[in-house]
């Protein structure tokens, strides 16, 4: 057989491939209404509803966990600064304390010297000097003596170390001090050590 006794039947199969081709790709036509009211009425009031409330107390639970970490990283910022602003201002404590011996020793060494003899005057006037140096450069710093002679007892700054009768002055009334109180930035260091009046 020759090709072209076979071109017409090749030629007129081509002609129904495509024809089959088209038929097979067509689709039913749908209608969207009707899809979506078929999917209206699947869904339950009820149903939707609950969900939303669920959504809803979700939505609720997670803004207060947020405000709630809010706050607690507020705290901690705030607990973090007041750490460090005490550590600045009661970071001396310890060196406060230990100066206040030298005072103490210097005050006694005073007290000790007569004040009439002239052959002692330079050496109480070093001592003096040393001593009002060493109070002048504690103040500096914020340390404040408590010296309550006279005044009445306060058991936060003043130790008492006796009770005296006295008919002369107000019961509860410092009388005495042993020993002076020092305080740093207000708080307290050490407490004086004092005698107070007490009635007959």
């Amino acid at each position: 057989m020759s090709t072209e006794e076979n071109s017409p039947n090749t030629e007129a199969e081509q002609q129904a491939q495509p024809e089959a081709a088209s038929e097979s790709i067509e689709m039913p036509e749908v209608d969207e209404s009707d899809v979506a009211a078929e999917r209206v009425e699947d869904v339950n009031p009820v149903e939707l509803i609950g969900q939303i409330e669920a959504l809803n107390n979700e939505l609720a639970q997670a803004k207060d966990q947020a405000i709630r970490a809010q706050a607690e990283a507020q705290n901690v910022r705030r607990r973090a600064e007041q750490d460090v602003e005490k550590a600045h201002k009661f970071g001396l404590e310890k060196f406060v304390g230990d100066m206040l011996t030298v005072v103490d020793n210097l005050e006694r060494a005073l007290g000790a010297m007569d004040a009439e003899d002239e052959a002692l005057k330079a050496s109480r006037e070093g001592i003096e000097l040393t001593h009002k140096s060493l109070l002048d450069g504690l103040k500096r710093h914020k340390v404040e003596q408590i010296d309550p002679v006279g005044e009445p007892f306060d058991p936060e700054y003043h130790q008492a170390m006796t009770m005296v009768p006295n008919p002369e002055v107000e019961p509860n009334t410092v009388m005495d001090v042993f020993q002076k109180g020092y305080t740093l930035h207000g708080r307290l260091v050490r407490p004086a050590m004092v005698v107070v009046a007490k009635a007959p």
